[in-house]
């Protein structure tokens, strides 16, 4: 079932598919390392994802999304959709500009990605994010805007945004952090030569980290398209989170999964799928079963219970975010 991001002509299925964990062999995924049998061949990963990325389209997904830092993920979508002749129309791909990849294919590295929102940067992405993904790449967003990275107030940048977006591709941006609300409310503001400049919003939004739900419904309302990224927090809202102050929480979980008769993970994103804001809600699954058991969440018959007892599971903003930081790569 496709509907339509936000304003914009752009059609999406309810869940895409995120290749962060597909397009390099580190990264903070609980249990990344075990789904990619610790085999990081350059050919091997590019198997697998080819597998899930079949999968899910057969499964009717139809929304894809991509980043520069995500080490051969543009290479992988772009040689995907090109082999399997899939017409430009009846895909939407996004795509991310703003962090560069440095982690040269190793899991343990000084740096994986570096930062820098100058417009040097988004000229050379660009033309990379087009070499791989032209005529496919519909939507391209900022990676992480944050109000101290001063890429909204970077009228060079937000200008040639503009330009590349009259030329008919949709400006994006995602946020990440504490202060999710704050920079989606900035961003809300921006227009360049009186029309809005940012056609969608991806953020974080899941049963532990809920704060951004309040402004992206506002964002929602002003016409963006909004798409939510780590729905299930990076495997910490799976079985794989054995963590002791989990316990509880999983137990919650559990039990209303097994009432609602799915999945721990389906129920997570069922939650977003819940929200009457949400456009899209990304799957960042490595391997096929974890897309099947993701896609049941289109199934759950998600309600007021499950609602009200899982709302217990929200954590303070700045803890969730300190956590994250804390998570080991693979």
């Amino acid at each position: 079932m496709l509907h339509k991001l936000g304003t914009t002509d752009l059609s999406v299925s309810p869940i895409g598919l995120g290749l962060a964990a597909l397009g390099r062999p580190g990264y903070i995924n609980l249990g990344h390392a075990a789904d990619l049998n610790q085999t990081y061949a350059l050919e091997t990963m590019q198997h697998q994802a080819y597998s899930v990325l079949d999968a899910a389209w057969a499964a009717g997904v139809r929304y894809f999304d991509v980043a520069r830092s995500y080490g051969r993920a543009e290479h992988f979508l772009g040689q995907w959709l090109t082999t399997r002749q899939i017409a430009p129309h009846a895909v939407t791909v996004g795509s991310k500009w703003g962090y560069t990849y440095t982690a040269d294919w190793q899991v343990q590295a000084k740096q994986h990605e570096v930062k820098d929102h100058s417009l040097l940067v988004l000229e050379r992405q660009w033309d990379q994010s087009q070499a791989h993904l032209a005529p496919y790449l519909r939507l391209y967003q900022v990676h992480s805007a944050t109000l101290d990275s001063g890429i909204l107030d970077d009228w060079a940048v937000l200008t040639r945004l503009q330009q590349l977006k009259a030329q008919g591709t949709m400006i994006g941006l995602s946020l990440s952090g504490v202060n999710q609300a704050a920079v989606l409310n900035r961003a809300l503001a921006i227009n360049v030569d009186g029309v809005r400049l940012f056609d969608c919003v991806q953020a974080t939004w899941n049963l532990l980290e809920p704060a951004a739900g309040p402004t992206l419904a506002s964002a929602h309302a002003a016409g963006m398209g909004v798409i939510v990224k780590e729905a299930l927090a990076n495997g910490r809202l799976t079985l794989r989170n054995h963590e002791p102050s989990f316990a509880h929480c999983l137990a919650l979980l559990q039990q209303q999964a097994q009432r609602l008769q799915t999945t721990v993970d389906a129920l997570a994103l069922a939650a977003v799928l819940a929200q009457p804001w949400a456009a899209v809600v990304l799957s960042g699954a490595t391997t096929v079963a974890q897309l099947q058991s993701n896609l049941a969440a289109r199934t759950v018959a998600w309600d007021a219970e499950a609602a009200t007892i899982l709302a217990a599971l929200a954590e303070p903003s700045p803890i969730y975010w300190a956590t994250r930081s804390r998570l080991a790569w693979n």
